[in-house]
């Protein structure tokens, strides 16, 4: 038998003691990959025919895995001359062997071949799908075998937080470990650290000290608050409407741009409305029917009902490939104040956010279609305000001949045409 000695923070001595289950979550820099790894190559240089299969959901190459991580702790611990390393696996001399796989791969007769192993480690563990653990746990199923689990959390939803962290499992032990745990905490790392602590606490909450990732980092809108509307007597409004189905709200608003402060001063809301009753939900946003709106086109006969019942300058909003995004970037380019009168706004602004990347934690340039029937009408109220997200001159808006007054506005409080203007 080979002796080796492994040096192990203190926070993972819990883990050497047999248990089933093993978990180490945290923050990036606390080494659990490192732990991990480095008990892997002790156990198989130490019991003979000792066998660890290394697996993630998505493995595309061998590039993928954490194999190069084992080679480094073999030469780390002296044990070069101990283990035959090919392109695929690792064996040592005692008949110990490692293997790396993607569990998304496998069925549930190829997953047969790892019923001998003694050993399973699930790295970077968050990403790891339910149907994948069904598999997994019962083929690991030698006496005395194990499963171990690494990864740095991302929703108390994820199977594996629900597995080791939401319930009360027998045979379990898990840890957290995060920066300050480990004693070799790379300097590498303590500037990208310090930056986040600094500028972006909630980063920096995620992805050093372990917590769960919060919708703020992935928040769209943060450029917005709630605040008292002070609008000049001659702004010109702009209304959009988004229509909503089986489960989703109607929802309606009226804005007004001064300089480069959009103001949002009423708005309307409520799911399962009928066809015949939108005029009096529409209703509740002043003046709607007097001005110009810009509702959803994809439902072009509801416009033309609300357009005989007491709204004819409602119009389609022009959608097409991008317009969504250049909305987006064009709200995000303005100080939105919103009235208290609009809690369900202000609830959409602080809850839109972009897509997550299930597997690694990455926030995507997508917007999620949640959380933003109000949002969406702003967006279609705006269009005209702006050319790929961009501030539309004051003059080419002035000049638009769908930008009237009212028809029956009070003519000695009509100004003249070219003192209506966007400010």
């Amino acid at each position: 038998m080979t002796e080796t000695y492994l040096d192990v923070p203190a926070v993972f001595e819990p883990l050497l003691s047999p248990a089933r289950y093993k978990g180490a979550h945290g923050g990036r820099g606390s080494g659990k990959s490192h732990f991990f790894a480095g008990l892997a190559v002790v156990k198989m240089a130490t019991q003979a025919g000792f066998r660890v299969v290394c697996v993630r959901e998505i493995q595309n190459s061998i590039k993928d895995s954490v194999k190069q991580l084992l080679e480094d702790k073999i030469s780390q611990l002296g044990l070069t001359s101990f283990f035959t390393i090919t392109d695929q696996e690792i064996r040592g001399l005692n008949g110990s062997l490692a293997i790396f796989r993607g569990l998304q791969n496998h069925t549930a007769a190829s997953i047969k071949s790892l019923e001998g192993f003694d050993v399973a480690w699930i790295e970077e563990a968050q990403t790891i799908s339910q149907v994948s653990l069904d598999l997994l746990t019962p083929t690991i199923r030698k006496d005395g075998s194990e499963l171990w689990f690494s990864w740095n959390p991302v929703s108390e939803k994820d199977p594996v937080d629900v597995m080791l962290r939401g319930e009360a499992r027998e045979n379990a032990i898990v840890v957290q470990a995060n920066w300050s745990d480990n004693p070799w905490f790379p300097a590498s790392l303590r500037e990208d650290l310090e930056r986040d602590r600094e500028l972006n606490p909630d980063k920096f909450q995620h992805v050093w000290e372990g917590k769960y990732q919060t919708l703020s980092e992935a928040r769209i809108f943060r450029n917005w608050r709630v605040g008292d509307i002070d609008v000049p007597d001659r702004a010109v409004w702009f209304y959009g409407v988004d229509f909503g189905f089986a489960t989703d709200p109607t929802a309606a608003l009226r804005c007004c741009l001064v300089g480069r402060k959009l103001y949002i001063d009423a708005e309307a809301s409520e799911v399962g409305v009928p066809t015949e009753s939108l005029p009096a939900l529409l209703g509740k946003v002043p003046e709607i029917g007097r001005w110009r709106s810009v509702a959803d086109s994809a439902r072009p006969e509801t416009i033309d009902y609300l357009q005989r019942h007491g709204f004819p300058k409602m119009r389609g909003a022009n959608k097409g490939k991008g317009s969504v995004e250049d909305g987006i970037t064009f709200l995000q380019g303005l100080d939105i104040v919103v009235s208290p009168r609009c809690p369900n706004m202000a609830r959409e602004l602080g809850s839109y956010a972009y897509k997550v990347d299930k597997r690694t934690g990455e926030i995507l340039p997508i917007p999620e279609d949640a959380n933003n029937h109000l949002i969406d009408a702003l967006r279609y109220a705006c269009e005209r305000l702006h050319r790929k997200g961009k501030l539309s001159p004051v003059d080419e808006v002035e000049q638009d001949d769908r930008l009237e007054t009212p028809p029956d506005y009070n003519n000695r409080h009509r100004a003249p045409r070219e003192s209506w203007k966007v400010i």
